[in-house]
């Protein structure tokens, strides 16, 4: 059996004077080393444990830009596909609000479609749907269709817009159909 002292502790060991135990042959100034070393370690693991917390926010972040972008283009997508599928009904109803004789525009039906066609066109604004300015504009294959050319013309000009075209944002719809030809003596002459 061991002799105890009266504190209840093995002989071999001695208390320093911050309270922990030091086994023999260790000195205090051993002692502050390796609780200095513990220390850095702990710094160490601390700055790695940081660096990691820094990196997995930084992914997050990218991870949830791309997704917040992916739903746009999503979006996009959608509903560019469901404005394509409209816009033959827009034509349909822009061309019977055109063709309505004078002396029947006055009637409530005529004046109903009109309304039905001012609405359907609102609807296609606020959605970002932008007409293809194309009469008189140089002929522009990204943004319109030849359907027809004037005979013995030598411009790429557009002298006739057979349905408009549209765009959604910066992205196509749908061409404009145009006749392209050589620019009229009206469009050449100055504006006063």
């Amino acid at each position: 059996m061991t002799d105890h002292n009266e504190t209840g502790l093995d002989e071999k060991q001695k208390e320093p004077t911050n309270g922990t135990p030091i086994a023999d042959g260790e000195s205090e100034n051993g002692a502050a080393k390796v609780a200095e070393i513990d220390v850095e370690a702990l710094v160490k693991e601390r700055d790695d444990l940081l660096d990691q917390l820094k990196r997995s926010v930084a992914e997050f972040a990218n991870y949830r830009r791309r997704v917040d972008q992916e739903r746009f283009q999503i979006r996009e997508i959608a509903s560019r596909d469901i404005l394509g599928h409209v816009l033959p009904v827009l034509d349909d109803l822009q061309r019977a609000v055109s063709s309505v004789p004078e002396q029947d525009s006055e009637l409530p039906w005529v004046q109903g479609i009109r309304h039905i066609e001012r609405k359907l066109a609102g609807l296609m604004e606020r959605s970002g749907v932008t007409a293809v300015d194309a009469l008189g504009q140089p002929f522009d294959p990204s943004l319109h269709e030849a359907v027809a050319t004037e005979p013995g013309s030598t411009q790429n000009i557009v002298v006739e817009v057979y349905q408009p075209g549209y765009k959604l944002g910066q992205s196509l719809l749908r061409p404009a159909m145009v006749k392209v030809g050589d620019r009229t003596e009206e469009e050449v002459k100055p504006v006063a």
